[in-house]
């Protein structure tokens, strides 16, 4: 690391990586907000940075989601950290995307839990694909179903 110092490093992998890097503090305002983020959610880092999560979750979802995100900076424990989630997610035209994601629980220097790190993929494409597969196969079940229907009758 001659040439380079740690954090920047840091910074440039969290830039340069083509996935959506997305810190959110305790309160859940984004603080970070990398290119692949702009990309993925169409909100550049200045529209995104100082501003709630909201921002990307669905309004339905964000009930769950916010209790959720308290009891985490409340007790300092997930059941995600290990976990890829995937859920839906809003992109700034109002489009729904589906992304995948795995979270960090960030902690301040004396322990407390500071916010949480996300790094998301978006999985739009690969989602509808197994819709698609699914409703096909469901398709293809339902004659051999009602078939069996009638001869069990």
């Amino acid at each position: 690391m001659s040439d380079l110092d740690f954090g920047s490093i840091c910074r440039q992998i969290i830039e340069k990586t083509p996935d959506a890097v997305v810190f959110a503090d305790r309160d859940g305002i984004i603080r970070v907000w990398n290119s692949g983020a702009e990309r993925m959610f169409g909100y550049t880092a200045k529209e995104a940075v100082g501003n709630s999560l909201d921002l990307i979750i669905p309004e339905k979802n964000r009930r769950v989601h916010w209790d959720g995100y308290r009891k985490v900076m409340e007790t300092g424990h997930t059941a995600y950290a290990e976990k890829l989630l995937a859920v839906p997610a809003i992109h700034k035209s109002g489009s729904r995307i589906s992304v995948e994601f795995s979270i960090a629980l960030l902690r301040n220097p004396e322990g407390e839990p500071a916010g949480s790190a996300a790094i998301m993929r978006d999985v739009t494409e690969k989602r509808q694909k197994e819709l698609t597969l699914k409703a096909r196969l469901a398709e293809l079940e339902a004659p051999s179903r009602s078939g069996d229907l009638a001869t069990t009758e």
